[in-house]
C-alpha cells in the first residue's frame, strides 16, 4: 500500500478563515461530499481532504504508484483550483495522522472505516491486536556511488556488492513486475542490517524494482497469529518493502527456538509466498544461525533467496579497514593499532570496529587530549570484577552443577588474568580455552555450553560469543577427502565463539579413518585458532575418557575438565519448582513430598534423565490436571485450581523388571 499527502495552495477564491464560520463549513461540507463521490468509484485507491484553509492538504491511499495522475484526478474532482501542487510519499504513521485530524475537521466520518476498507484497521494502534512495526520508514535518496560505498564500508564487498552488480546491470523496465528474488541478511550488527537493506531497497528502487521508498520492519511474532495477521501486515506493505527481524531467545538456543517457531514460520512463508511478486521480503537472521534459515528454506520452496553479509576479512584487508575508519575520523593509522591484528585470524567488521575504537580512545587521550592520559578506562575497571554479565547470573541460578560452577568460575578468573597481563605489556603464552564436559544425559550439559559462550562474550574474552553446536554427521564427510574441509569449516563458523561438539566420542571409528581424520583436523584447528574459540567437547564420563586417548595431542590441548554430576532428590524437585514456575503453575508441598518419591524410584535407573525426566515428569502432571479438571462443573473452576498441581496429579514411575535391563514409564 502507498501512502502520499498532497499539498497545494488554494486559489483567492476558495480561501477562508475563522470570521467567516458559514463559509467554511460550506466548503468543508461540498469537500467532504465530492470525496466521498470520488471514493465510490474506485476500490483500488481512496482519497481525503484532511485541512483546507489558505492551503489544501490531502492524503491518498493506493495501489497503484501513479501519485500524479491520481493527485490531479481528486483536485479536479474536488472542484477548486489550486496552484504550486507537492506530492510527496510518508509513511503509514503520518497517513494516521491525517486521517485523524480530516476526522476532527469533518471531511470525513470515521478515520477507522477508511482503514478497514483496504483491511489496515489491524494497524491502528486502536484495534484489540494491532500488528505494531518496529520501525517504519522512507528508504533516503542517494546515487550510485553513494550505494557502492556503503557496500564497500560495511565489508560486504562478496555479497552486497555482487547483488548491486546484478542490480544495476539489468534493463530499467517502465513498471514493476514482480521479485525474483528475495533476501536473507545475517548480522548482528542492527546498524549493519539497516545499511544492507536501505543499500538494496535504493538501488532496487533507481531500477524500478520497487514502487515504493518505504519499508516497515517488524519484529517477529512469538504468539501463534493466524494467517489473517499476517495477511494484513502484507496487504499494508503492498509496493513496498518488509524486514521480518528474527531474535534468539535470551538462552541462545537456536535449536530449540527452530523446532517450537516451525509451525509460525510456516504460515509467515505461507502469506509470504502469496504476495511474493507484490511485497519484498528481508528475513533478518543473526550470524551463525544455520537451523533456523533452514528452516525457511524448507517452507519458502523455490523461491530465489539471496545471502547478504559480512565479509571475513584477511590481515591486508583488516588493514585497508582500519585505514579507512581512520580517514574518516581524520585521524593517521599507526604501528599501534595494527599491532592488534592477528595476521593469521579472519576479522569481521563488528571486530575491527572494536579494535579500532580501543585504539581511537587511546589515541584521543595520548596525542589530542594528554590531560586524560592518566583516566583508567571501563575495561580496566571490569577486570576488577571476578565476573559480569546476566549470563553469569543465569549460571549461578540453575539448581546443583556445584563443580561446573566453581571451574568456570577459575577459568573466568585466569583469563581475566591473561587479559591484565596483556594489558601490562608482559608477555604470556598464549592460553588455550577448550574444555571437556562430562555427565549422564540431562545433567544440562549443553545448556551451560550455551550460558558459557554468553558469559566469555559479556567479559570480553571472546569477540562473538556465538554457540556452533555440531555432531558426528556435522564433521565426517561422506567420502575420502571431505572430511578435513568440513571440520575447517566448522571451525571458521565457530571463530569468536563456543564450537560445542556433542557426543564426542562418536568420532572414534572402528571400520574407517574417516572419523580418525576428523580427529585429527580438529587437534590441528585446536591449536590455530586457540586465541579467539573455545571447543567444548561434550560426553558420557567413561566414553569421553576412550575418546581422548585416540589422539595424543588431544587431552594436552584441554585446558579444564568440567564434571557434571547427577541431581539429587531434593536438586530434582528444586528443578520441578523452576520448570512450574516458568510454565506458571505452582506445586503444592504434596505434589513435592509424591516427586520426592517418583524421583527416588527413577534415579537409581541406568537410563535416567535427569532434567529432561523432570520435563516429563511436569509436562504428564499437567496432562493428569487437565483430566481432574474436566470432570469439575466449569463454573466451579477457578484460576487458582488452574495453575496449581496437586499430589495427585503426579504419577510415580512404574518400574518394570525385564530380562535385559528395567524400564521406567508412567502409570495411568
Amino acid at each position: 500500500m502507498l501512502f502520499y499527502r498532497v499539498s497545494a495552495v488554494l486559489n483567492d477564491e476558495y480561501v477562508t478563515n475563522e470570521k467567516n464560520r458559514h463559509a467554511y463549513s460550506e466548503l468543508t461540507r461540498q469537500l467532504a461530499f465530492r470525496s466521498v463521490e470520488f471514493n465510490s468509484r474506485s476500490k483500488t485507491e481512496c482519497c481525503f481532504v484532511s485541512s483546507a484553509d489558505d492551503e489544501i492538504t490531502c492524503g491518498m491511499l493506493s495501489y497503484t504508484d501513479d501519485a500524479e495522475k491520481l493527485a490531479h484526478d481528486f483536485i479536479d474532482a474536488l472542484g477548486v483550483k489550486v496552484h504550486d501542487m507537492r506530492i510527496d510519499e510518508i509513511t503509514f504513521a503520518a497517513m494516521q495522522s491525517l486521517l485523524r485530524f480530516a476526522q476532527r475537521s469533518d471531511f470525513i466520518e470515521d478515520d477507522d472505516e477508511v482503514l478497514a476498507r483496504f483491511d489496515l484497521d489491524r494497524l491502528n494502534g486502536r484495534a484489540s491486536r494491532c500488528i505494531d512495526y518496529t520501525e517504519e520508514m522512507l528508504c533516503p535518496f542517494t546515487d550510485k556511488k553513494a550505494l557502492y560505498a556503503a557496500a564497500k564500508a560495511h565489508l560486504s564487498e562478496q555479497t552486497l556488492k555482487t547483488e548491486l552488480d546484478r542490480i544495476y546491470s539489468g534493463k530499467v523496465l517502465e513498471k514493476v513486475y514482480g521479485h525474483p528474488v528475495h533476501y536473507f541478511i545475517e548480522t548482528d550488527n542492527e546498524k549493519t542490517e539497516t545499511a544492507f537493506t536501505e543499500t538494496l531497497f535504493q538501488g532496487l528502487y533507481d531500477n524500478k524494482r520497487l514502487r515504493s521508498r518505504r519499508y516497515c520492519v517488524v519484529d517477529f511474532m512469538y504468539g501463534e497469529f493466524s494467517r489473517s495477521y499476517y495477511d494484513s501486515l502484507y496487504k499494508s506493505c503492498i509496493g513496498c518493502a518488509i524486514v521480518v527481524r528474527f531474535h534468539i531467545g535470551r538462552d541462545g538456543d537456536e535449536s530449540e527456538y527452530a523446532d517450537a517457531r516451525s509451525e509460525i514460520i510456516s504460515v509467515l512463508c505461507e502469506t509470504m509466498r502469496v504476495y511474493r511478486n507484490q511485497v519484498l521480503t528481508v528475513f533478518s537472521l543473526p550470524r551463525a544461525c544455520e537451523r533456523i534459515r533452514k528452516t525457511f528454506c524448507e517452507q519458502l520452496g523455490n523461491i530465489g533467496m539471496i545471502d547478504i553479509k559480512e565479509d571475513s576479512a584477511d590481515y591486508v584487508k583488516s588493514k585497508e579497514y582500519l585505514k579507512m575508519l581512520c580517514s574518516q575520523q581524520h585521524i593517521r593509522s599507526d604501528k599501534q593499532l595494527f599491532a592488534k591484528l592477528d595476521s593469521e585470524k579472519l576479522y569481521l567488521p563488528d571486530e575491527l570496529r572494536d579494535i579500532f575504537d580501543e585504539w581511537y580512545n587511546v589515541k584521543i587521550s595520548t596525542s589530542v587530549f594528554p590531560q586524560y592520559k592518566d583516566i583508567p578506562v571501563c575495561r580496566k575497571e571490569a577486570v576488577k570484577e571476578v565476573a559480569q554479565g546476566c549470563a553469569y547470573d543465569d549460571l549461578h541460578e540453575m539448581i546443583g552443577l556445584t563443580e561446573a560452577k566453581s571451574v568456570i568460575g577459575k577459568a573466568l578468573s585466569y583469563y581475566k588474568m591473561q587479559r591484565i597481563y596483556k594489558d601490562k605489556g608482559i608477555p604470556q603464552d598464549r592460553c588455550a580455552m577448550h574444555m571437556v564436559f562430562t555427565g549422564n544425559p540431562g545433567t544440562a550439559k549443553t545448556t551451560v555450553a550455551r550460558l558459557f559462550a554468553r558469559i566469555m562474550k559479556e567479559n570480553g574474552l571472546l569477540s562473538r560469543g556465538h554457540l556452533v553446536e555440531v555432531g558426528r554427521s556435522d564433521l565426517v564427510g561422506k567420502y575420502v577427502g571431505w572430511t578435513a574441509q568440513i571440520v575447517k569449516d566448522k571451525f571458521k563458523q565457530a571463530t569468536g565463539g563456543v564450537l560445542f561438539i556433542d557426543e564426542a566420542y562418536s568420532l572414534i571409528d572402528e571400520k574407517n579413518l574417516f572419523g580418525a581424520e576428523a580427529i585429527n583436523t580438529i587437534v590441528q584447528e585446536m591449536e590455530n585458532r586457540r586465541e579467539d574459540l573455545v571447543v567444548i567437547f561434550a560426553g558420557y564420563p567413561n566414553e569421553m575418557e576412550k575418546f581422548l586417548a585416540q589422539n595424543p595431542g588431544l587431552r594436552s590441548r584441554i585446558a579444564f575438565h568440567v564434571p557434571f554430576a547427577d541431581y539429587s532428590t531434593d536438586e530434582l524437585c528444586g528443578i520441578a519448582r523452576l520448570i512450574g514456575k516458568s510454565k506458571g503453575i505452582t506445586l503444592t508441598n504434596g505434589a513435592i513430598e509424591k516427586l520426592k518419591e517418583a524421583f527416588d524410584a527413577a534415579k537409581n535407573q541406568p537410563d535416567f534423565g535427569n532434567g529432561r525426566y523432570v520435563r516429563n515428569v511436569i509436562e504428564q502432571s499437567k496432562m493428569n490436571q487437565a483430566e481432574r479438571i474436566l470432570s469439575i462443573d466449569p463454573d466451579d473452576v477457578t484460576e487458582a485450581m488452574l495453575t496449581t498441581i496437586e499430589a495427585e496429579d503426579i504419577s510415580l514411575p512404574e518400574v518394570v523388571e525385564r530380562k535385559e535391563k528395567r524400564r521406567i514409564g508412567f502409570g495411568a
